[in-house]
């Protein structure tokens, strides 16, 4: 299999990169890039051709495409990959309104191809462990669920909204939606958000929090930030504490790791645990091969999305949103 990438704006594409060469019987075929330093820089680095025009890389002989563009890119990206039939795997969040989101699933439905979302937290060992626990009945009826997504202000095009589209809001709040709608099969039906902009020099927003209603009777709240500092041992964080009839369970995503406290680097996190990118592209290489739904489809990143632009509305309105959850 033959699989190509569009664009190294995104920091996750590295990682994507290193798995597919690291993968048996896939070769990374090649990276489109409209920033040419950065293109050959990566294209040299992973041992691959480096094309400046995304139409001259699907044009090759690539079966799929995975998308790590800046946020404003990927409904165009992803339109281009899916008429070019080849199958495509978008980073987060899938787009920036719900009107490309829409087109983009039908267009990539058109043209037979599969469109996934990147969710690695769905390839973590205790989320699916706590998935498992959920679906069992252990903790009974789930009654709430508190989750949070804390990181690092990432800057560059992060912050400039004409490309990304929205700041921490946007950027953390799909991945803990998506969680929540995976863990219980409900859908939002009920937005209220408080949103700030307190730890960044911009007029983005850097923090929020989001109080959802679902269809199962279940309630939600949302901690969205880019609250940790430069010197924070990692990247943040991903965690949920789910409440239900049962009982009580407390998820930390990203606790598979030594505390190393040095003179020398200070305070770092080193992990040891799962590789989350690597469950995603093995998963989406897997669903090419079987022509089968990547775990987390297009339509659960529109989902994710619609749940982050109610916030923005609900923040700007000063009011709960309600949503079409049908």
């Amino acid at each position: 299999m033959k699989i190509g990438i569009i664009s190294f704006a995104h920091m996750h594409a590295y990682s994507y990169a290193a798995v597919l060469k690291g993968l048996e019987g896939v070769t990374l075929a090649g990276i489109a890039d409209n920033n040419e330093e950065r293109g050959k820089k990566y294209s040299h680095l992973f041992d691959t051709t480096y094309y400046k025009n995304v139409q001259d890389l699907l044009e090759s002989d690539i079966d799929a495409v995975v998308v790590t563009s800046e946020n404003s890119l990927h409904h165009q990206h992803v339109l281009a990959a899916a008429n070019a039939g080849k199958h495509v795997l978008c980073e987060k969040p899938l787009a920036t309104n719900l009107e490309d989101m829409k087109e983009m699933i039908t267009v990539c439905e058109e043209n037979k191809v599969l469109l996934g979302t990147a969710f690695p937290v769905r390839f973590n060992t205790p989320i699916q462990q706590a998935k498992k626990m959920i679906e069992q009945g252990v903790l009974g009826e789930i009654l709430a669920i508190k989750g949070t997504n804390r990181g690092t202000n990432p800057g560059g095009w992060f912050i400039d909204k004409e490309k990304s589209g929205g700041g921490a809001v946007l950027d953390h709040t799909v991945h803990v939606v998506d969680i929540m709608r995976w863990f219980t099969g409900a859908e939002v039906t009920e937005v209220y958000a408080e949103i700030g902009s307190v730890y960044t020099n911009h007029p983005i927003d850097d923090c929020g929090i989001i109080t959802l209603e679902f269809t199962n009777g279940m309630f939600a709240t949302v901690d969205c930030s880019w609250s940790r500092n430069s010197t924070y041992p990692t990247w943040g964080d991903v965690t949920v504490e789910i409440i239900g009839t049962n009982g009580t369970l407390k998820v930390d995503a990203f606790s598979q790791k030594l505390d190393l406290y040095s003179d020398h680097d200070g305070v770092k996190w080193l992990g040891w645990g799962d590789d989350m990118d690597a469950g995603l592209i093995e998963d989406f290489v897997n669903s090419v091969r079987k022509g089968k739904s990547p775990l987390a489809n297009g339509f659960a990143g529109m989902k994710a999305v619609e749940v982050a632009l109610a916030a923005y509305q609900s923040h700007e309105n000063k009011t709960p949103v309600k949503l079409n959850y049908s």
